[in-house]
């Protein structure tokens, strides 16, 4: 995504009146926000496709980051399903922002937050824009559904907005980031609801042109071919993600060799590990004993290495002063 393509503003150039008031400090999360937001938009720029796993923790973040992913998805089902929630807008904004903030303090890599329909109107999502690039979050990607939205992949309800109030929320979007480097991403649901290509291709040209970084063109079939067929004729200068959650059997150099840029595997680490954990549990429960998983697990000390303690315990050696014990006392 080079500049003459991107459709970013200069903070001094938004619409006046939609960020009145004094410009607040520039706090630590903002700044690495940023330095977050250029990394993934020089990700954007390599050749290749960009691969991104989802997670809901920071655990899940570290484990994507030493796995070799480039980013991590910060994914509402993930984290709805972590709480034992439908992904269906349960969770709040706050919530939902907490756990993408506790991710991009935990690692490196960018973090692309999930965020539903925007969380509301216009103006839930000017909200919303500011309190994630406030946290250091590189991306926001808000669908192009009805506010209280339902995951993709359930049957029945899926009520997408005029393609025009969409758009406004785009634009409320851009003119709410006070960095120009956060990328604003549009998704395209109009394969989920039943449209057709046609419709997919309008929409998405329609928030291209209303300000969208990169749009996500989601689908799920089993076959790639809808997401393929949208990629070939896909003509606006913006990227384009996917999401092959049912469409398993393509490559990420194939979806890239056909014009994909970011392949976003978003809910892979959650079903394995309900499927690792119970399979543990049932072990566990049918042996009466741990003897038949060890060798399946991981170790206390991989855990603890993932938790920094190694850097923990070198901080409190270095820093933190004990009293001398004398012999005998017990303190």
């Amino acid at each position: 995504m080079t500049a003459d393509h991107s459709p970013l503003s200069a903070p001094g150039e938004r619409e006046a009146g939609l960020d009145a008031g004094p410009a607040a400090p520039v706090s630590p999360a903002a700044s690495a926000g940023a330095s977050a937001s250029a990394a993934f938009r020089a990700l954007l720029e390599r050749p290749g496709p960009v691969r991104a796993a989802g997670a809901h923790n920071p655990l899940g973040a570290r484990l994507a980051q030493r796995a070799g992913f480039d980013a991590v998805w910060s994914s509402g089902l993930e984290i709805s399903a972590s709480q034992g929630l439908p992904d269906a807008d349960i969770l709040t904004m706050t919530e939902l922002l907490a756990v993408a903030q506790s991710m991009a303090a935990s690692i490196p890599l960018p973090v692309i937050a999930d965020c539903d329909a925007g969380y509301g109107n216009a103006s839930n999502v000017m909200h919303m824009v500011r309190r994630y690039e406030a946290a250091g979050i590189a991306a926001v990607c808000m669908e192009d559904k009805c506010f209280p939205k339902v995951n993709s992949f359930i049957p029945g309800r899926q009520e997408l907005l005029p393609a025009e109030e969409f758009c406004n929320k785009i634009a409320a979007a851009k003119s709410a980031q006070s960095r120009p480097d956060l990328v604003v991403i549009a998704r395209l649901e109009a394969l989920v609801a039943g449209w057709d290509l046609d419709e997919a291709l309008r929409r998405g040209e329609a928030y291209a042109e209303a300000g969208a970084d990169m749009v996500l063109i989601h689908a799920k079939g089993s076959s790639p071919q809808p997401v393929l067929d949208f990629l070939k004729l896909w003509r606006m200068p913006q990227p384009v993600a996917v999401v092959p959650t049912t469409y398993h059997t393509v490559t990420a150099d194939e979806l890239s060799d056909a014009g994909a840029k970011l392949v976003i595997y978003a809910n892979h680490g959650l079903r394995a590990a309900i499927t690792a954990m119970s399979a543990a549990f049932d072990t566990i429960l049918r042996e009466g004993r741990t003897t038949g998983i060890e060798d399946q697990i991981s170790p206390l000390s991989t855990v603890f290495d993932l938790q920094g303690m190694g850097q923990f315990l070198a901080a409190e050696e270095r820093f933190v002063r004990r009293p001398a014990q004398t012999a005998g006392t017990v303190r």
